[in-house]
Formats: structure tokens, C-alpha cells, sequence
């Protein structure tokens, strides 16, 4: 079992879907892609954005919201601008799911409605004009505190600068 999971519901644009792949690879997230999406699995964008990290990534499809409810069990955790509480504000424990809506329409608002006390924002400035951040930064941002919370557990926390040459 995965130790974090980062879930997408019905992503529209493939380049942010893209990023979430690269950061997903580099953590060991697994990723939950829900339908319908905005673009095919093999969209060459898709896979720029992704680079060479496909090879590294866990992936698992979904056809719909419900299909995804059906075949996972657990920790969740929406991520919405609508959430009183900060995602920093919550402990998260290993093998949750992270979940982020659209980058058009976020999360449907009966899933929010249905289950308030486990949505939770990333704060921003209070200005109507900053709607929300970029899908995969929020992702990032997610990820990140959780792993932050555990220790970074098997990340390579620490690296080294080359030799250089100074002549």
C-alpha cells in the first residue's frame, strides 16, 4: 500500500495532469486519475509534461466518482477553496487520499457538503480575483505537508553540490 495518494477527479487540462505525474513519481504517491477527463491518457502533452517519470509512476483509472468510492477505503482528504480550515491544520496519516477537483469547477459540492469536517484549503490572499492556485501546485503544496508531517519517509532528504572548478 501506497503510503500517500494523490486523486484527480475529472482533470481537464493535461499538461497540469502532467506536473502531478513528475511530482507523484518523485514521492511514491500513487496516483487515482477519475473520469471522464479532458484529454486522452496518451496526450502527447500529458507526456511532455511528464517527462521521463512515467516509468516511475503508480497509476491506477477510474471511470467516474463513484466507480472510484467503490474500489477505496480510508482516509480523505478534499482539497477546495470552499474548506474553513487549513490543509496545514490537519495530521494526515499514512496511506491517505488527497483528493482535488477540476481545475474549472474543483470538487462537486455535494462531496464537500457530505463530508465538511475533511475538507481543507490552501490559504491565499483574501482577493475574489485569486480563485485558487494551479491544480498541480496544490497538489505539491498537499503532498508535501503530508510528507513533511511523516519524515519524508525513504526520500533522500539531503544532496551535495558538485565540484567546481574555480579558475
Amino acid at each position: 500500500m501506497p503510503l500517500l495518494n494523490i486523486v484527480l477527479v475529472e482533470p481537464e487540462i493535461p499538461q497540469n495532469t502532467g506536473n502531478v505525474v513528475r511530482t507523484c513519481a518523485a514521492t511514491g504517491a500513487r496516483l487515482h486519475l477519475v473520469g471522464p477527463m479532458g484529454f486522452r491518457i496518451d496526450d502527447k502533452k500529458l507526456k511532455r509534461a511528464g517527462l521521463d517519470y512515467w516509468r516511475l509512476l503508480d497509476i491506477v483509472l477510474y471511470e467516474s466518482l463513484s466507480d472510484f468510492f467503490a474500489k477505496n477505503s480510508g482516509n480523505f482528504f478534499y482539497f477546495t477553496s470552499k474548506a474553513r480550515r487549513p490543509h496545514a491544520s490537519v495530521s494526515y496519516p499514512r496511506g491517505c487520499y488527497l483528493v482535488f477537483g477540476k481545475e474549472t469547477a474543483g470538487l462537486p459540492e455535494e462531496l464537500l457538503a457530505a463530508y465538511p469536517e475533511s475538507c481543507v484549503r490552501i490559504p491565499m490572499i483574501p482577493d475574489s480575483r485569486a480563485r485558487c492556485l494551479n491544480l498541480s501546485n496544490s497538489v505539491a503544496v498537499g503532498a508535501y505537508e503530508a510528507l513533511r508531517q511523516w519524515g519524508f519517509p525513504g526520500m533522500q532528504t539531503a544532496g551535495e553540490l558538485s565540484r567546481l572548478s574555480w579558475d
